[in-house]
């Protein structure tokens, strides 16, 4: 398995997994707090690759994961009371993180976020942030497996999505 930067040719398959995820919630058999058409959509991983911070995973040339990996701190963070108190360039945040609903149970989630905390290592940054949907409890319970303090909740609009609790997640590297 390797994690590397996404190419163009790399979007067909990343919006497959936001189309299976979409799907599955649509059928109730996940809770992720997406909707189809509003968010994660084509855009999404467009944006992020002409930014040069979508990451894929893949095996043997079939993409199994993606996740957006920067130092863009999302509008509302501004609002968070964060245990630590860090300049924004020793700040990488994760977002979009999807893995193939066929993969689930497997750790490549876990393996998506230890590659994020070795790459914000690796580019000077001492602290993780990121979010997740409030209703997201598999996530949730990932990230605090982790290591990972949830912060707060904050309500917003978030990437389109109305009346989201935002869950904002943070963890301090050891350096």
């Amino acid at each position: 398995m390797i994690i590397r930067k996404a190419v163009s040719k790399d979007i067909d398959a990343v919006v497959s997994i936001y189309d299976k995820i979409h799907t599955a919630e649509e059928k109730g058999k996940v809770v992720i707090g997406w909707k189809r058409d509003i968010y994660p959509i084509r855009k999404t991983a467009e944006d992020a690759t002409l930014r040069d911070d979508l990451f894929v995973m893949e095996e043997d040339g079939f993409l199994f994961g993606s996740g957006i990996i920067n130092k863009e701190q999302v509008d509302v963070y501004e609002k968070a009371k964060w245990n630590h108190d860090a300049k924004p360039e020793e700040i990488m945040v994760l977002h979009t993180l999807v893995i193939d609903p066929d993969k689930k149970r497997k750790g490549l989630g876990k393996s998506f976020v230890k590659f994020y905390e070795e790459y914000a290592k690796n580019n000077g940054c001492k602290y993780l942030r990121l979010d997740t949907n409030e209703k997201n409890v598999n996530a949730r319970a990932m990230y605090k497996k982790l290591g990972y303090k949830e912060i707060g909740i904050v309500p917003c609009v978030f990437n389109g999505l109305k009346d989201v609790n935002l869950v904002l997640v943070e963890k301090a590297l050891e350096i």
